[in-house]
């Protein structure tokens, strides 16, 4: 009879915890993300936090600034529970924001910079933010929806707003006049982000009342599964993710030592938990990456740091591995590399460890769990293709349609348990209802366990194909495609067929010119079975991705 998996009693994962990484962690450390904040500064003062268009800020200069936009806020008559909408790429701005923000005893609501004036809307309206800071970049968006919005306050930013004197003067200038990068807005009452510092240094601050059960961030999922809702997540949920985080890299990282690279765009949960706050609690010095889509730009600011931590999605491993000039920058620091966001494919995985020397450990997690769910062990005993081991405090379970736990080694929806689990949909309770059983959050993704605990995730339930009463599942038709050395991206949807309810589709971006059909289909073949070879091979000149750089399979099919 099949051994089965557990609800919690016998927690198969446990036999291959590296040696010395707890079982669980305290999630009740800190009373507040700003109890948090308030002892890393202490603790790294002088030391450099920040850095970004040449510009290094220390933690004693956030704590600063961070204050006195918090004094600002709370001058404009905000107050504790107040959502405040933050729409900006990596810039240093962000972390003043934010900690301000937080420090005002406000709920951050992250916006994506590239949202239509819709999106935006239906955002703002749903948090019922009262105030915003935009980047001038995008103002003009805000400018067409403002007037159906319950915005009271306006704080305007431009790129180069923490570069100090005439050169920040000039950069600015630059990309309003000379690159055409800001269009034109009016919009009533704003207040320029520079001046809001200004303001706010020659008021008083007063310390709201924080518990960590309240509301820090309203975190919105991308809308793969209809509208965008915000998941509601606790200054607990946030900091118990960062202790396991924490917990798992173990004596890897070092306190005041490191020097992280930032690219995925800080109002993305995996950067905001694992970047903003995780560097934080090392006193590592985060070099925030504006525009990683400038590849040789990207490279080249690479270049001038021996960084020792780097994260992000398998598309943006892949897009720097296709950079000649990546294989100059010098890796001899490099210990930490963590991707998650979508699976990872394996060639890219192999690269990344051939290029860099560096093993690319995958992670798993969703913006409902704040999100790190499991990752893959930091001492040599991590498994390629796996998301690894459920973090300290983190319970799995692989269950059926039912509900019930399927024998090990059987696919099943992940339920997850644990004190990073959001706090519900923003006033969507129905939603909220559709996605908890009890304490477990169903996930929606399909996988697998090993006996020894491992999980190996099979896709996403709603994009499993299904051909002639056959699963089909776009992540392996996917990383079978990868590995031809012709491909350079690849996503699999499946598409409606008459004999066999759907066929399998790919649509390849081609590294090298001469890929025809044929060939695509020949390398399946050969690599997979006859039912998973895609009936359709479509080629394109850039597949459509998400803010973080997740190709969309949602909008392949839309299209």
């Amino acid at each position: 009879m099949a051994q089965q998996t557990t609800i919690g009693t016998e927690k198969l994962w446990l036999k291959s915890y590296p040696k010395g990484i707890s079982a669980d962690i305290n999630a009740d450390h800190y009373s507040s993300l700003l109890e948090f904040f308030d002892e890393c500064v202490r603790k790294f003062a002088d030391k450099p936090a920040y850095e970004n268009l040449g510009v290094v800020l220390s933690f004693n200069d956030i704590d600063r600034l961070a204050g006195n936009f918090a004094a600002f806020l709370q001058h404009k008559g905000l107050k504790k529970g107040d959502r405040i909408a933050v729409q900006m790429p990596n810039l240093l701005q962000y972390p003043i924001v934010t900690f301000g923000a937080l420090k005002a005893g406000l709920t951050v609501v992250n916006m994506n910079p590239l949202y239509t004036p819709k999106e935006m809307k239906h955002q703002i309206n749903d948090a019922g933010a009262i105030a915003i800071v935009i980047v001038a970049n995008f103002a003009s968006n805000l400018q067409s929806i403002f007037d159906e919005t319950p915005l009271e306050t306006v704080i305007v930013t431009e790129i180069a707003d923490m570069v100090p004197g005439v050169k920040g003067w000039l950069m600015n200038k630059a990309i309003k006049h000379v690159k055409k990068m800001v269009p034109p807005f009016s919009l009533p009452k704003a207040i320029r982000f520079n001046d809001a510092l200004s303001e706010g240094k020659k008021r008083s601050y007063t310390t709201p009342s924080v518990k960590n059960t309240d509301t820090a961030f309203l975190q919105y999922t991308g809308g793969t599964t209809g509208v965008s809702k915000g998941a509601a997540l606790s200054h607990r949920n946030i900091l118990a993710n960062m202790e396991q985080l924490i917990a798992w890299t173990g004596s890897s990282i070092r306190e005041g030592e490191e020097i992280g690279i930032t690219a995925l765009p800080l109002y993305h949960i995996f950067a905001l938990t694992f970047n903003c706050f995780g560097y934080l609690r090392y006193g590592a010095r985060n070099v925030l990456i504006t525009n990683p889509r400038d590849m040789p730009g990207f490279v080249a600011e690479l270049k001038k740091h021996r960084f020792s931590v780097i994260s992000g999605v398998n598309t943006l491993f892949n897009g720097l591995l296709n950079q000649p000039d990546f294989k100059t920058v010098d890796f001899s620091n490099l210990k930490v590399s963590l991707a998650g966001g979508m699976a990872v494919q394996d060639i890219v995985a192999e690269k990344w460890e051939e290029t860099t020397g560096c093993v690319l450990i995958e992670a798993y997690g969703l913006t409902e769990t704040s999100p790190g769910l499991t990752t893959n062990p930091m001492d040599g005993t991590h498994r390629r293709g796996t998301i690894g081991l459920p973090l300290p405090g983190t319970n799995i379970r692989i269950v059926d349609d039912n509900g019930v736990d399927v024998p090990v080694g059987e696919r099943g929806e992940i339920w997850a348990a644990g004190p990073q689990i959001m706090l519900g949909y923003w006033q969507h309770p129905e939603e909220t209802a559709n996605v908890m059983s009890g304490e477990w959050f169903k996930t929606g993704d399909i996988a697998t366990m090993s006996e020894d605990g491992f999980i190996k995730i099979v896709d996403r339930k709603k994009e499993m194909i299904l051909v002639s009463g056959f699963n089909v599942y776009p992540n392996e038709v996917e990383n079978a495609i990868a590995a031809h050395p012709k491909v350079l991206e690849v996503g699999v949807i499946g598409v409606p067929d008459e004999k066999s309810h759907e066929a399998v589709k790919a649509c390849v971006v081609k590294k090298d010119h001469s890929l025809t059909e044929e060939e695509v289909k020949a390398w399946c073949r050969d690599h997979l079975t006859s039912y998973k070879v895609p009936k359709y091979v479509e080629f394109r000149h850039e597949l459509p991705k998400s803010n973080v750089g997740k190709i969309l399979r949602r909008l392949l099919k839309e299209e």
